[in-house]
């Protein structure tokens, strides 16, 4: 006899049933998936949710560090995907100011200049959106090769004296990049290629609660 279960992953319906492998299969879609895989993803979401780190994560589900390490990506690419289309669906900007960030540990030494990265943060509908701009890396051989390096080193030395988190008259801006700061530090250093997506978690989180994130999630799952 088959069993009625509650909603869908993929399309949210209802009427589920348990087939003799174990697996429900949706009435509607017609899809069929796994309960034990369902619960395991949950469990990972939970934890990035919490702010636990991949490793930790892999340590306490005791599942692969890598398996952890995708599915976290996921969930980034999910919130990344839906913070630009938020922000194109209202853009209702009230402020913007830009922001370089540097790690605390490069920020008096030369050699360190262009790994900085820079970005708009907006304040729209009073949640924030960031725009990263292009990667300063670029630069770099031009300034080696034309001995510039030591001017752009002074001129950003000047704009970090400035103290850049207190530069915009914005509340909810200067509130973020505090924010940023803390959350970035803990990660010990992100990919350059990666930032992107650290960039749009913090984002979400300072916006978002974790009930939205896992909204976001299944709808992404779903496409």
């Amino acid at each position: 006899m088959s069993e009625i279960l509650p909603n869908c992953p993929f399309c949210g319906a209802t009427k589920l049933y348990t087939l003799s492998t174990g697996q429900l299969k949706c009435s509607k879609c017609k899809k069929k998936f796994s309960p034990k895989r369902l619960q395991r993803e949950a469990k990972v979401l939970h934890c990035f949710c919490e702010g636990v780190s991949a490793r930790e994560c892999a340590t306490r589900l005791r599942l692969n560090y890598l398996t952890i390490q995708r599915r976290y990506h996921r969930f980034r690419l999910a919130i990344a995907s839906f913070m630009e289309s938020d922000f194109a669906a209202k853009r209702t900007t009230k402020a913007f100011d830009e922001y370089i960030y540097l790690p605390k540990s490069k920020r008096r030494d030369k050699r360190h200049i262009f790994d900085a990265f820079n970005f708009l943060t907006f304040n729209y509908d009073d949640k924030i959106y960031n725009l990263l701009l292009p990667d300063l890396a670029r630069y770099k051989p031009a300034f080696l090769e034309d001995g510039l390096e030591d001017i752009y080193f002074k001129e950003f030395e000047r704009f970090l004296r400035r103290s850049h988190i207190q530069s915009s008259q914005d509340d909810l801006i200067r509130s973020f990049w505090r924010y940023f700061e803390s959350f970035i530090a803990k990660y010990h250093g992100v990919n350059r290629q990666n930032f992107f997506y650290y960039l749009k978690e913090a984002e979400f989180r300072f916006n978002f609660d974790c009930e939205k994130l896992t909204k976001i999630v299944n709808f992404s799952s779903r496409k």
